[in-house]
């Protein structure tokens, strides 16, 4: 059975896409065969960092209007096999509602093994779309304060929307820069005020988001794949630690 998650911030540059391609290429490296949906409509970049941008043609709108057949409108990844993406509208009006987001995916989720459903930044129109097909959220949020209320807001509307299968992913730690900010004692403090499940912590990393921005994703190794690869594991049930070691967390 296909499992569809969204992936979700409360606010922009947690770096949310960056952790939606990051934890595909993962899935695919346990033999998954993983879609990507880019939600974000008028904002679209899933392309970019897989490599396709040249070939788009068709997008989410496309394929929910019924302008082309929905497989027309589903793209491999330049350098990953079994990793493929439905691009969102470049046009921030061809949104698509929720109940069309969720009968789209509910067309197409039975191919894969997992669909990933990238979310715009917020709590509005678009993510309610993301949401509504989904089965589980990740909440990504960055440790610190303005992001965690936003991944506060998130947690508040999937409940309001029946969604309670949710966790958290605390994106882009950096322990030094936790500790010199003083604001949250610890990173249980942090998961306290989300409300939200941990399941993974990725370290900052500046090359994995420079791999992604050059459409190389899944081409190199990098300290945040290893959480990556955690992350993955744990969706598949797995009992794996957080990686702590590389982030310095004793």
């Amino acid at each position: 059975m296909s499992k569809v998650i969204v992936l979700a911030s409360g606010k922009g540059g947690t770096g949310k896409s960056t952790v939606t391609v990051g934890l595909a290429v993962q899935l695919v490296k346990l033999n998954k065969r993983v879609l990507l949906v880019d939600s974000d409509s008028g904002m679209r970049g899933l392309d970019l960092m897989l490599g396709v941008e040249n070939e788009l043609v068709y997008d989410v709108s496309d394929a929910a209007s019924g302008g082309c057949d929905t497989e027309a409108a589903i793209y491999s990844a330049q350098n990953m096999y079994g990793l493929y993406l439905m691009p969102a509208p470049l046009e921030a009006e061809d949104e698509i509602s929720p109940s069309v987001m969720k009968e789209l995916v509910d067309s197409v989720k039975d191919g894969y093994d997992y669909v990933l459903i990238d979310s715009p930044a917020g709590t509005g129109s678009g993510f309610e779309a993301a949401a509504a097909a989904a089965d589980m959220a990740l909440v990504v949020a960055n440790p610190e304060p303005t992001s965690i209320r936003g991944a506060l807001n998130i947690r508040h509307k999937l409940y309001k929307m029946g969604k309670e299968d949710a966790r958290l992913v605390i994106n882009r730690f950096e322990l030094k820069r936790f500790s010199s900010m003083k604001i949250y004692k610890d990173l249980d403090a942090v998961i306290d005020a989300c409300q939200t499940q941990l399941i993974a912590i990725v370290p900052e990393d500046m090359r994995i988001a420079a791999i992604a921005q050059r459409g190389e994703a899944g081409k190199a190794k990098s300290v945040a794949t290893v959480a990556f690869a955690n992350l993955a594991a744990r969706l598949e049930g797995e009992n794996v630690p957080l990686a702590k070691k590389i982030l310095g967390i004793k």
